[in-house]
């Protein structure tokens, strides 16, 4: 009877793990999104001739158009490190669930036998 209470517990972890997953794969997309918006910016900004201004809550603020690249670049470089640590967890939680996963089939045909 361990056994099944083991596998149990052994079931609900691989599902919060499971579940960990796909808020990491939310989190991600966000981000990719994010990225999306931002090399969008650059791109348009390289292309503009004249002002250019910055949105700051309610206000537009003028602003250089190669301090505003740079702003952008600093934000994407920062969006690309979160991006690549989630993914790095993410990895980590795939392995462990994958592993969580093999314990558990093993132990559902031990108990078959």
């Amino acid at each position: 009877m361990e056994s099944a209470k083991d596998t149990d517990s052994k079931i609900a972890q691989l599902q919060m793990l499971e579940q960990n997953i796909q808020n990491f794969l939310m989190q991600k997309q966000t981000f990719q999104t994010q990225l999306i918006e931002v090399d969008g910016a650059i791109e348009e900004l390289n292309k503009t001739k004249g002002k250019t201004y910055k949105v700051i809550g309610a206000i537009m603020v003028s602003m250089e158009k190669e301090d505003l690249i740079k702003d952008l670049d600093n934000k994407k470089e920062v969006l690309n490190l979160r991006v690549r640590s989630i993914e790095k967890q993410e990895n980590q939680l795939k392995e462990k669930a994958s592993n969580l996963q093999s314990e558990v089939l093993k132990q559902i045909k031990d108990k078959d036998k």
